[in-house]
């Protein structure tokens, strides 16, 4: 199987190519600078691979939850080298991506989580099964103090962890057994995710790829953030 994937979903900038067992990739935080950086990087992973591009088998793409302007700037692309290549394509959740990449054993526990800005977190929960986080539930976007974990031994990741003062790893931490807060999403582990997409059977055309942004909001006006800390001063 070889598969071009595109991890653009947060201020990391990612890109990998893999070639059955042999994985190659190119991650740096580049906030602003992953349109920059996406092609030129996927055509020197393919060169240095000894592929080309028509030998593909397909591609993929974080689909969020994350920034807006990336998650949509990854799927763009993946969808148009897709579309011009007649390649299948598999959109992969950028928090699966996420827990991944937490190195947790199998059967264990992951809480991925990305700073999600206006105050809220994106957040999931994941079991390692063969190798490969599977989710517990479905993806929210909540206020920090809003997550709810039930159990101990949950490995923690994301800049989640790290927004509000870190508030989030602040209020779980007697349930957590390893926090890394400042790790980010790589297309090497989207890659091995979109992989056993593809043996699942589970690709599609490229134009019935969805973002999953979790909130169509964007921005809050300044009345509405003095709201919203409002409510959490009354709440405490």
């Amino acid at each position: 199987m070889r598969l071009l994937a595109i991890e653009t979903a947060t201020e990391a900038c990612s890109v990998a190519v893999l070639d059955g067992e042999r994985l190659l990739e190119r991650h740096e935080v580049a906030p602003r600078r992953h349109a920059a950086l996406v092609l030129p990087w996927a055509e020197a992973l393919l060169q240095e691979a000894g592929i080309a591009r028509h030998a593909l088998d397909g591609v993929l793409a974080s689909r969020g939850p994350g920034a807006f302007t990336g998650v949509r700037l990854g799927l763009s692309l993946a969808q148009g080298i897709a579309l011009a290549l007649q390649r299948p394509m598999a959109g992969i959740s950028t928090l699966a991506v996420l827990a991944l990449g937490a190195d947790a054993a199998e059967g264990d526990k992951v809480l991925a989580a990305i700073d999600a800005r206006m105050g809220e977190v994106y957040v999931a929960g994941f079991r390692i099964r063969d190798g490969l986080p599977q989710p517990l539930a479905a993806e929210q976007v909540l206020a920090p103090e809003q997550v709810q974990l039930a159990g101990v031994d949950w490995h923690a990741v994301g800049t989640g962890f790290a927004a509000a003062d870190g508030l989030l790893a602040q209020r779980l931490q007697d349930r957590l057994a390893s926090c890394r807060p400042d790790a980010l999403p790589r297309a090497g582990h989207l890659a091995r995710l979109g992989a056993a997409a593809f043996a699942a059977g589970q690709a599609l055309p490229p134009e019935r790829i969805e973002p999953a942004y979790l909130r169509d909001q964007v921005a809050l006006t300044l009345a509405e953030q003095a709201a919203r800390r409002a409510e959490r001063s009354a709440g405490n």
